[in-house]
């Protein structure tokens, strides 16, 4: 775990740092990625009009609105169960859900984007290829330009932050620690920011906030050359690992997939308001609604697994994980490498 204070976190870790002599660029598939990233480079400063005016509030009764359903909807759901701590809750309880709740999950994203910027460092160390080097150095500075920018529209638009969420901190935690290059990108170019642009896609579609709309598109776009960026790499090397380093990665992967479910349920947010969460946790998880959206948002993952041969490798024992969660449903949806010709996303 990480070692915490109120200003910054450290943790212990054993990581190689792996020199390569062979400069050759044989892998056709991560040097189209490396130079579609050197042409679609932005500046969050410049490209972005940080000068519209944002308001929160109405933001949330739009993106609601949108969907066809009342401001709070998450919560009122909750409200309606016998023995709900937010029974009594109303109208101006809900609104003030909302507003946390975005608030909350833009304070994930932009830890979980920090994340990625310090595992996305540790893979220009490691991996073996110079191809994957070079790809990789570029996601170093998109994922430095993703925290600049939920951190200003967090501080500028929406008043500030929450902490990191316990399970996101844990994931992040087990990933960087872990001394094989492989388990940083199956954790964070797979899991992660797989979960991350199914996040990004639903908020993009509910936002009316022209400036949360502009961010996401652009960060969009480069979330999609990193989840490919992952398969590109691990389809090579796990083409070569034995049936038992084969369970591991598939153990793994549940393990980060569970984390990640937890995570949704923004715990941390819920404790602001006063809310028990063990109640919570038991109730929310158990929910075919909660179901059905942690369904989507894991969209992209279950196909990427499927691309990478984990589902069924061995006895299919993935898969059957993957079908208790209800998400197996997902293993032939887009994975998300189809947004890098999209021209609404594209930059």
């Amino acid at each position: 775990m990480l070692t915490t204070d109120t200003e910054s976190s450290s943790l212990d870790s054993a990581f190689p740092t792996t020199f390569t002599w062979d400069y050759d660029r044989a892998r056709a598939g991560l040097d189209k990625l490396y130079e579609k990233a050197k042409a679609n480079q932005w500046n969050a400063s410049t490209d972005l009009d940080w000068t519209i005016d944002v308001d929160p509030e109405k933001d949330v009764v739009e993106g609601a609105e949108a969907m066809g359903l009342p401001v709070g909807w998450q919560a009122r759901r909750l409200a309606d169960i016998d023995g709900s701590p937010i029974a009594s809750w109303g109208d101006d309880e809900f609104l003030r859900f909302a507003l946390e709740n975005q608030k909350a999950s833009m304070s994930q994203f932009l830890h979980g984007e920090q994340g990625a910027l310090l595992c996305t460092s540790r893979l220009v160390e490691s991996v073996p290829w110079i191809d994957a080097k070079y790809y990789a150095s570029t996601q170093v500075i998109d994922e430095a330009r993703h925290v600049e920018v939920f951190a200003r529209y967090s501080h500028e638009k929406l008043g500030g932050t929450y902490p990191i969420n316990p399970d996101l901190n844990r994931l992040l935690s087990e990933v960087i620690t872990d001394d094989r290059w492989d388990i940083v990108y199956l954790g964070m170019q797979v899991v992660i920011e797989g979960l991350a642009l199914s996040a990004f896609g639903m908020m993009r579609h509910s936002t009316k906030e022209p400036l949360l709309s502009d961010l996401l598109r652009y960060v969009m776009a480069d979330e999609a050359r990193h989840v490919a960026f992952g398969i590109l790499s691990l389809e090579e090397f796990y083409a070569g690992l034995s049936a038992a380093e084969i369970k591991e990665r598939q153990e793994f992967c549940y393990a980060a997939v569970d984390h990640m479910r937890r995570r949704t349920i923004n715990e941390e947010m819920w404790e602001a308001l006063g809310v028990d969460t063990k109640w919570l946790m038991e109730t929310v998880l158990a929910m075919p609604v909660q179901r059905e959206l942690q369904g989507l948002l894991f969209s992209k993952i279950v196909p990427n697994c499927k691309k990478l041969g984990l589902l069924d490798a061995g006895d299919g024992w993935l898969r059957d994980k993957f079908t208790e969660i209800n998400i197996i449903r997902f293993e032939d949806a887009p994975a998300g490498d189809e947004l890098l010709e999209m021209p609404e996303i594209a930059v």
